[in-house]
C-alpha cells in the first residue's frame, strides 16, 4: 500500500462497544488484573519481570494452571508493565507500585482504547520475534543472539507482518472482499508473497507462500488474545510428518483446514489507528457528518457506491431536507477537475432528500451547471410543471454525466453500455457534443473513442475530441 492512496472508509463499531471489548480481551484483562493484585512485596528482575518465584501466585491470581501457566502469568505482567498499568519504583530493589494508567481503564471510552492500542504495540514487536527455543540456540557466548545464526531480519519481519495486517485490512473495508467473513490463510499469505502480475505461481513460490502460512500460523495464535483476530489455526494433522498416519480421516476440500482469520471490530479500529499514525488516508464512515456539503461531495468521491450512501445518509440526517439541498447544490458547482465527480455525489445524495427539497431544486432550473440535474430530480420525484431542458443544457449533462463516470470508475463496463446508448439515441451526436462549453468535453470524447466498438462511431468520437480540443485552446 502507498501511504498516499486514501483507503476504503472503514464502518467502525461505536467507541463504548470497543471500549468493552477492549477489556475483555484476555491479554489486557489479565494485565489489568495482576497490576491491581501487585503490592510492596512484589518484585520484578533487573528486565523489569516478575522474579521467577512469584510467578506461581500471579498464574493462580489469573485462574491458570498447567504447564503454560507461569509463561502466561509472565507476558501478563510485562504488558502491565509496558502500559503503564505498573510503574517500577525502584530498578534496583525491584520494587513497583501502581501505575497511573491503570486508573484510564474505568475512563472514557477513548481512554480505554489508548491503553489497549500499547498493549498491541507490545504483542505485535512479540508477533515479529522468531521462537523462544530458536533464540535460545542462537545464543552466543557472552549471552548475546547471533542472528545472522536465526535467518531473522527484525525490520523485515515487522515490516511483513505489516503488510499481511494492512492486506487483511483492504479485505475487510473493501466492497469486492468478504467484509466480515474469515479470509483462507493461504489467500492471505499469497496476497502480499505472489506478484499480481504472476500467472501460475512457480514451486519456489509456493513454498515461499507455505512458509509464510506458518510464520502467520504461530503469529495470529499470538494476536487473538489482544482481540486483534479471530483465529482458526492450520490443522495440525496437515503439519504431522508424511510417514504418521492422520488421527482422524480428512477432507482435503476443507480450505478451512489451513487456517482462517477474521479482523474483530476492535482489531479494524486497532489497524485504522495504526494506518493514521503511518500516514495513511484511512478515514471512517461517519468522519465527514459534521462537515460542509463541500467536504461531503469532495470525501466522498474515491468511496465505493456503499460506503459514499452510508455516508450520506449520516450528513443528512443532521440537516432538514431543504437545507441539506441548497447546501448540496451550492457545492456542487465548479469547473475544475473534480466538479463533475462531485455533482454525481450530490445528484446520488439528493435521491435520499424526500419532497420537502424541492424548492431549492426549483431555484437552480436556469443553473447552467445544476438545471439538468434538478430536472433529473424533479422529474423523478413526481412534480410537476418541470420545464423542458433546452438542447444545450442536455449535452452539457451528457458530458458531465460521462465525465464523473470516468473519474469514479474508469473505463467500466457500465461506462461503456453508457456509451454505447448516447452514441445509439442521438443521431449525430458527435457533431453536437464537440460544441458543448464544458471543460471535460475534449477528454470525454476521447473516452468515447476509447471505449465503442464500432469503428466507424469510434472514429467520428476521436475527430469530434479534436474539434473540441481545437475549439478550447488545447
Amino acid at each position: 500500500m502507498s501511504d498516499s492512496s486514501t483507503l476504503p472508509p472503514a464502518r467502525l463499531r461505536p467507541e463504548a462497544e470497543l471500549a468493552r471489548a477492549a477489556l475483555s480481551a484476555p491479554v489486557l484483562a489479565r494485565a489489568a488484573r495482576l497490576a491491581r493484585w501487585a503490592g510492596p512485596g512484589t518484585r520484578v528482575d533487573a528486565g523489569g519481570g516478575l522474579v521467577e518465584e512469584q510467578l506461581p501466585a500471579a498464574a493462580e491470581q489469573l485462574g491458570l494452571s498447567g504447564d503454560d501457566a507461569a509463561a502466561y502469568a509472565s507476558e501478563a505482567w510485562r504488558i502491565a508493565v509496558d502500559t503503564g498499568l505498573v510503574d517500577i519504583t525502584d530498578e534496583e530493589a525491584g520494587t513497583v507500585a501502581t501505575g497511573e494508567d491503570l486508573a484510564l481503564l474505568t475512563g472514557s471510552p477513548q481512554d480505554v482504547l489508548g491503553v489497549w492500542l500499547t498493549a498491541l504495540e507490545a504483542v505485535l514487536a512479540d508477533a515479529s520475534v522468531p521462537d523462544l527455543d530458536d533464540l535460545v540456540d542462537a545464543m552466543a557466548e557472552g549471552g548475546e543472539v547471533d542472528l545472522s545464526s536465526l535467518d531473522w531480519d527484525p525490520d523485515a519481519e515487522s515490516e511483513f507482518l505489516d503488510d499481511v495486517l494492512g492486506n487483511l485490512y483492504l479485505l475487510t473495508v473493501g466492497e469486492d472482499g468478504p467484509g466480515d467473513a474469515p479470509v483462507p490463510l493461504p489467500a492471505l499469505a499469497a496476497s502480499v508473497i505472489v506478484p499480481s502480475d504472476m500467472g501460475e505461481p512457480s514451486n519456489e513460490v509456493l513454498e515461499q507462500v507455505s512458509d509464510a502460512m506458518m510464520r502467520l500460523d504461530d503469529q495470529f495464535r499470538l494476536l487473538e488474545p489482544v482481540g486483534l483476530v479471530e483465529y482458526q489455526p492450520v490443522d495440525e494433522a496437515l503439519m504431522a510428518d508424511a510417514d504418521e498416519e492422520p488421527a482422524a480421516p480428512v477432507d482435503e476440500a476443507d480450505v478451512s483446514r489451513y487456517g482462517m482469520v477474521r479482523l474483530t471490530p476492535l482489531g479494524l479500529y486497532g489497524l485504522r489507528a495504526r494506518l493514521l499514525d503511518a500516514g495513511f488516508e484511512a478515514p471512517a464512515v461517519g468522519d465527514l457528518a459534521d462537515k460542509g456539503a463541500d467536504a461531503l461531495l469532495d470525501g466522498t468521491a474515491p468511496f465505493p457506491p456503499a460506503a459514499a450512501h452510508a455516508e450520506t445518509e449520516l450528513w443528512l440526517a443532521g440537516r432538514s431536507p431543504l437545507d441539506a439541498a441548497r447546501e448540496l447544490l451550492a457545492a456542487a458547482r465548479g469547473s475544475d477537475t473534480g466538479a463533475p465527480l462531485r455533482r454525481l455525489r450530490c445528484q446520488q445524495a439528493l435521491s435520499l432528500v424526500g419532497a420537502e427539497a424541492e424548492p431549492a431544486l426549483r431555484e437552480v432550473l436556469d443553473d447552467a451547471e445544476l438545471g439538468g440535474l434538478a430536472r433529473v430530480w424533479l422529474t423523478e420525484h413526481g412534480a410537476r410543471d418541470v420545464p423542458a431542458p433546452p438542447q444545450e443544457m442536455v449535452f452539457w449533462l451528457t458530458i458531465d454525466t460521462v465525465a464523473a463516470q470516468l473519474a469514479a470508475e474508469g473505463n467500466s463496463e457500465e461506462l461503456r453500455a453508457l456509451v454505447e446508448g448516447l452514441a445509439q439515441q442521438h443521431s449525430g451526436f458527435f457533431d453536437t457534443a464537440w460544441r458543448v462549453e464544458h471543460p471535460a468535453t475534449p477528454d470525454v470524447l476521447e473516452a468515447m473513442g476509447r471505449l465503442h466498438p464500432d469503428k466507424k462511431i469510434a472514429k467520428e468520437a476521436r475527430k469530434a475530441a479534436f474539434k473540441a480540443r481545437s475549439q478550447q485552446g488545447g
